[in-house]
């Protein structure tokens, strides 16, 4: 069937179509120099209108296109537009048949992958996208045509959900899924471990992420969660024993974490190891040399003689290079020393073992040449710390000497060996899911090696859990960033939290939390506690009751409670300890550094040494260039790594703290406890 326009509504409407043809499915609009094909596909609508005179048709197309034909003869303008709609609506129906398959085979993909008890991740989310969009491309009819079809309107609108608000739709498909879970697997999360794992542990447990960081506060179950996750992926069949690696920062921690595995999960196939242990493994497995660790490594006090010894013969020897120490320690670090032989002083070589000892691994884990060493650091501080470097030097060469004489790498070459190794492809990991415990300790040089192993298998999951409130190891090289902008370094992902605490009560939780929440720059996460406290359960008191304080906890501690002693430095040990085990023997008593305690706990708990000065807690912002050149940048935020070490001390008591202050010279943290409603009484 074919429309024209009258020879006179033609010359009137000076158009370039004067006529339209039906073809099998589209029409065929043209003119004496100008023809347009529309097939159906493309067709939107077709719109009928009467002029003065003669009729109109309106071809509507995508993005609002329109082809007119004008000047055609009403009634044949009508006849020609309803035989048309009466073939395009015969089309229509049976393109939107089509068009209906095709989107309920899209929603059926995404309700089987729910059927089948899968966690959809934001990968396959935005995969699960893109396959929706290339069905939409397949469609036989415009998208913009869907709502108006029956079969098409309701399907088409979940469609446009998954692509318009697709995490909308993500949450809640994983919600459904863990509901699921906890419902279908409430025996295995209610005996995996020796008390029924709460709702946010077992949440975390099931999350499917490829990347996952669970925020887990002091006493929160961090270890149970680890522990219950590898139980999980054992119980679905996600993982076997040998695809599961978990980590820990410590051969304790590690033993402790082994142990829980063989108790609770039944099995020894399953072994925690540290990062030290992982890159040796990975030498000896991609290397036909074997390195030894070096004794060194694990005798602290051997290493620091080795530098100190060093330290003393450069000293010695050269007397510029005693000169630039004397300059270094006095005018940097603000140390008095005496005149002549400094090196030789006592009291300066206990304080110097330590610094060399810290300065030369910072140096080693860096791993790269002085010179690329000078070029990374800030250019505020670049002319000194090459000076810096250059004192160093003899050290650092005398720490290789001794590695080379006994034919031994430290810990730094060892992982800077297993990452070379990996990188060369010479080892291929057999773990699916990695397992990582107390995250916030993370270093750059271990978060490059869990990064060469997730490189080789894009799949492979990372299961992280930490607390940025405990970060408190930035002078061992620890980056806190690495765990707050933890997507950001190892990949999109979920971040959940732990909301219960089953160590401190009510009244410790809100005072360490409303502290260390003091800092913005510290993530937000509830930590709720099952017992309640009385307001004295964190008291501020002088330092000079002590003694008093001892005196009346022997009347009621008994000797199974622990009694932790706290300070920020080893020679603040009160002296009063030397009579402990005759003046109070039935008090179980302990003293450590606050960075000892980190992974104790105790009923009662005593922080010493609140006070101001060089000694003083918190410590002051004083840093070497060496710890400015080579250590990430200090957050900005007064004594903020301070703040994390005494909410640490806070959070290792079960019942009660005390926190012993000078009087003539109180730590700013003093005000700060009183401002969060801390009493102060003036004895025990």
């Amino acid at each position: 069937m074919e429309l024209k326009a009258t020879s006179l509504g033609k010359r009137m409407a000076q158009h370039p179509y004067d006529r339209v043809e039906i073809l099998h499915a589209g029409v065929k609009v043209s003119g004496e120099r100008h023809e347009y094909l529309i097939p159906f596909n493309q067709l939107i609508s077709v719109r009928c209108k009467r002029g003065l005179v003669w009729g109109e048709l309106e071809f509507v197309l995508p993005e609002d296109k329109v082809v007119r034909l004008h000047g055609t003869e009403w009634s044949e303008t009508q006849r020609f537009h309803s035989h048309l709609i009466a073939l395009w609506d015969a089309w229509s129906a049976q393109m939107s048949e089509i068009a209906a398959q095709v989107l309920n085979e899209q929603l059926d993909d995404i309700a089987r992958s729910s059927g089948e008890g899968k966690w959809l991740t934001r990968q396959q989310t935005q995969g699960l996208q893109q396959q929706i969009r290339n069905a939409l491309d397949a469609l036989p009819v415009p998208t913009s045509r869907l709502d108006s079809f029956d079969n098409c309107r309701e399907p088409w609108r979940q469609c446009q959900a998954w692509l318009k608000d697709s995490e909308s739709c993500r949450l809640a498909h994983n919600q459904t899924f863990t509901d699921t879970m906890l419902s279908q697997y409430a025996e295995f999360f209610e005996q995996v471990e020796s008390s029924p794992l709460n709702p946010a542990q077992a949440r975390a447990v099931v999350n499917g992420e490829q990347s996952l960081l669970v925020l887990a506060g002091a006493g929160s179950g961090k270890t149970s969660v680890l522990v219950a996750r590898a139980g999980w992926l054992l119980a679905r069949g996600e993982a076997a024993a040998d695809q599961i690696l978990l980590l820990a920062f410590g051969r304790k921690a590690a033993e402790e974490m082994d142990e829980r595995i063989r108790e609770r999960l039944h099995t020894e196939e399953i072994s925690a190891r540290t990062f030290h242990s992982l890159a040796l493994h990975i030498i000896r497995e991609g290397s036909k040399k074997v390195p030894q660790v070096s004794k060194l490594e694990n005798d602290a006090s051997a290493r620091q003689k080795l530098l100190t010894d060093a330290w003393q013969q450069q000293c010695q020897e050269k007397k510029a290079q005693a000169k630039g120490w004397r300059q270094w320690l006095e005018e940097e670090m603000a140390w008095d020393l005496p005149e002549g032989s400094f090196w030789n002083d006592k009291s300066v070589l206990r304080r110097m073992g330590s610094r060399l000892d810290r300065w030369v691994s910072l140096m080693r884990m860096h791993g790269g040449a002085q010179a690329d060493m000078i070029a990374s650091a800030p250019e505020e501080v670049r002319d000194l710390f090459s000076r810096r470097i250059k004192l160093m030097a003899p050290l650092l060469k005398a720490w290789k000497t001794a590695l080379k004489k006994e034919n031994a790498v430290d810990f730094s070459g060892l992982i800077h060996q297993a990452i070379n190794i990996l990188e060369k492809g010479r080892f291929v990991s057999p773990w699916k899911h990695i397992l990582v415990d107390e995250f916030q300790d993370i270093s750059p040089q271990r978060a490059a090696l869990l990064a060469a192993l997730r490189k080789q298998n894009s799949q492979t999951t990372l299961f992280a859990v930490g607390d940025d409130w405990q970060a408190i190891y930035r002078f061992s090289g620890a980056q806190m960033t690495l765990t707050t902008a933890f997507h950001h370094h190892f990949g999109e992902g979920d971040r959940c939290a732990l909301d219960t605490t089953y160590r401190f009560n009510g009244r410790i939780g809100e005072v360490a939390n409303r502290f260390i929440q003091q800092n913005p720059h510290q993530l937000k996460k509830p930590l709720n506690s099952l017992k309640t406290g009385d307001k004295k359960a964190v008291t501020l008191m002088a330092e000079e009751q002590l003694d008093a304080l001892l005196d009346k906890l022997s009347g009621y501690a008994t000797p199974q409670e622990r009694i932790l002693l706290l300070a920020r430095y080893h020679h603040l040990k009160p002296a009063v300890l030397e009579k402990a085990a005759t003046r109070w023997p039935n008090l179980n008593l302990a003293f450590m550094t606050i960075h000892a305690s980190k992974g104790q706990q105790a009923d009662y708990v005593i922080i010493l040494g609140l006070e101001e000065g060089q000694e003083g807690f918190p410590a002051p912002a004083r840093e070497s260039v060496m710890e400015q050149a080579l250590l990430p940048q200090p957050e900005d935020y007064p004594d903020a790594e301070e703040r994390r070490l005494l909410y640490v001390a806070i959070t290792r008591a079960r019942q009660r703290v005390w926190l012993l202050f000078n009087k003539d010279r109180p730590s700013s943290f003093v005000e700060a406890l009183k401002q969060l409603d801390v009493p102060v009484a003036r004895k025990p």
